[in-house]
């Protein structure tokens, strides 16, 4: 497959593959219908919605959301819908877990308990796809959403996260690198020397066969130019695929400013449970959502396939 370079083409794969199935968790929610009534209705996914079934029916109605032959599940509290949600996914019958007019935390709490969860090895990470204006290829920001300040091995794992992804792209080896303030190894800036250990383990191989190169300040990750003036000679300076971020802050800042000053779209994925995760904000747009729903979907095709 070749890379995907903006979320118009993802869509346009996922209808050609087979479609997956999103269980929504407590479904009864207008703009979560909106969004996977789109992808059912254009064919990128089969839906089973859980929730209360009467609230179900009416935010459908509203969402211009036709119920035939959707599956509904009835279930009428957070708690009992975020475990049948779960059960679902975990008996094979669903690819992808979506929550809905959920509480996050007792969303999150059934995905990972120990015995009847979701829980795999890894750290649960956001991972976004963004569609940037004036940029040219999707771009992999991670983590703007789950871990506020994580340690070295707990980025290590968000990192895998994020490769996973760009796989499920098409992207075979992912220029990657750490964002930092500053592109050389600094004591008074403990950040880049994580990005120096991060990348003696990915010359050893750890990561896989990607291109990485850190640590590099955001201008040089991303722009060509800024390498040119800077004199910096990088083999992912200026065509990164994927950023990842320090913690939370500089994440959540870089993932805001992407929408809300550059009027980037994207998709996003909660990865490293069994199943791909879509747990939107509230604040995404309706086209964020579906991206979500779409992006998703993809990269359980892609993981049902043998990548992990």
């Amino acid at each position: 497959m070749k890379p995907v370079r903006s979320l118009e083409e993802l869509k346009k794969i996922a209808r050609k593959l087979p479609s997956k199935r999103v269980a929504v968790v407590r479904a009864d929610e207008v703009e979560t219908l909106s969004a996977i009534g789109t992808a059912v209705k254009d064919n990128m996914v089969e839906a089973v919605l859980v929730g209360p079934e009467k609230g179900i029916r009416e935010a459908a109605e509203k969402a211009d959301f036709d119920l035939d032959g959707i599956e509904i599940i009835h279930a009428e509290d957070d708690n009992t819908a975020s475990i049948k949600g779960v059960e679902i996914v975990r008996s094979g019958k669903a690819d992808v877990i979506m929550k809905g007019l959920v509480a996050s935390s007792t969303f999150l709490r059934a995905i990972l308990d120990r015995e009847l969860g979701l829980r795999a090895t890894g750290i649960l990470s956001h991972v976004a796809a963004f569609d940037v204006p004036g940029c040219d290829k999707i771009l992999i920001v991670t983590d703007a959403a789950m871990n506020i300040a994580p340690d070295f091995e707990q980025k290590v794992g968000i990192l895998k996260n994020a490769i996973t992804v760009a796989h499920a792209l098409g992207i075979d080896h992912p220029k990657s690198t750490y964002i930092c303030a500053k592109e050389i190894p600094y004591e008074k800036m403990p950040c880049t020397m994580e990005a120096a250990r991060m990348q003696e383990l990915a010359d050893e191989g750890e990561f896989g066969d990607i291109i990485f190169d850190a640590p590099l300040a955001l201008d040089l990750a991303v722009s060509s130019e800024a390498c040119r003036i800077k004199k910096i000679n990088s083999p992912v300076g200026g065509d990164a695929d994927i950023l990842l971020l320090p913690d939370i802050e500089a994440g959540n800042v870089l993932y805001k400013a992407l929408i809300f000053i550059s009027g980037g779209e994207l998709g996003a994925v909660i990865m490293g449970a069994t199943n791909p995760v879509v747990l939107t904000s509230r604040a995404d747009s309706a086209e964020s959502k579906l991206c979500s729903i779409v992006l998703s979907s993809v990269v359980a095709g892609y993981q049902a396939g043998g990548g992990s």
